[in-house]
């Protein structure tokens, strides 16, 4: 089962983080941060909770990874978000605004976030069960809040990367690179969400591959930006290979192989062909992301 929303989500956020924005004018700020916070009206309480959330992830990836991106957190109702963010990105998806170091959340649920939701009565009853004990809110709606929220850390990933210098060698590897970042923080910090972090993409990837033209990291690479305007939904099935990616190369090798990951890109700034990279990133970062290359095809649920 596929949802056509969900496929194209994280197309978008790629999109949005290269784009500009607005100056921040008038909005409220809190106060007591290690890096600037503001917020719509009405919506101090949220802040200060995704505030908490993102000072524990820079604060962990900091001392693991011994570097500290610039970020302002914006946490916006939907007004707010017409000003303050970037067009066309969709009310209610995190993104990274690479020009203006910012990071932008929603503040409150809204219709892009349950357009996520599958009729549970369609689905198989122990998926039934997963989803609506994972993403069920405190009134007892579903509410995909919860997976949103953590993808404002894939976000922070990226602040880190491109901040960070980092020769990221292939079109993809940022995108495995911020959900390495994503899941090594939840599974070490806050291992409760895991659930909310992986179902979906395990969903997306059980369906199998009928109708995507493209499947390869070959494909992806020679043709990355074709494939994500034109093909929406075929690109949000890679990131969501690269999210299973991510979560196997941790249980493989825990927060280390982040480091080493990290490393590996900080020091090499040759482009490296196909085998160089593998050898590469088996010798100098981690054996499980040489295997994801290798296996790539291998792996793949058709």
């Amino acid at each position: 089962m596929t949802n056509p929303v969900l496929i194209s989500v994280l197309f978008a956020i790629t999109l949005a983080t290269h784009a500009g924005a607005q100056p921040i004018d008038g909005l409220p700020q809190l106060k007591d941060h290690s890096f600037p916070v503001y917020y719509s009206a009405g919506h101090q309480q949220r802040a200060e909770s995704i505030a908490l959330r993102i000072e524990k992830a820079i604060s962990y990836h900091q001392e693991l990874l011994g570097f500290k991106p610039v970020v302002t957190l914006l946490v916006l109702n939907e007004a707010d978000w017409q000003q303050y963010t970037t067009e066309p990105v969709v009310y209610g998806m995190p993104h990274y605004i690479e020009k203006a170091e910012r990071l932008v959340v929603a503040a409150e649920d809204n219709a892009f976030w349950k357009s996520f939701l599958p009729p549970t009565d369609q689905l198989p009853e122990n998926l039934r069960q997963s989803i609506q004990a994972t993403y069920r809110g405190k009134d007892g709606q579903l509410t995909m809040q919860p997976f949103f929220d953590l993808l404002a850390i894939h976000e922070l990933g990226h602040a880190f990367h491109m901040q960070g210098e980092l020769t990221m060698q292939r079109n993809w590897m940022g995108e495995l690179f911020s959900n390495i970042l994503l899941h090594t923080y939840i599974a070490e910090k806050e291992p409760e969400s895991l659930p909310a972090l992986t179902i979906f993409p395990q969903m997306v990837i059980a369906a199998g591959t009928g109708g995507y033209p493209f499947t390869s990291l070959q494909d992806i690479q020679e043709r990355y930006s074709e494939i994500a305007r034109s093909y929406p939904r075929n690109y949000g099935w890679y990131q969501c290979r690269w999210h299973s990616a991510a979560a196997g190369i941790y249980d493989a090798g825990g927060k280390k192989v982040l480091r080493k990951l990290w490393n590996a890109l900080k020091t090499k700034k040759e482009i490296l062909n196909d085998g160089e990279l593998v050898a590469y990133l088996r010798k100098k970062a981690d054996k499980s992301i040489a295997g994801m290359v290798e296996n790539w095809e291998r792996d793949m649920v058709k």
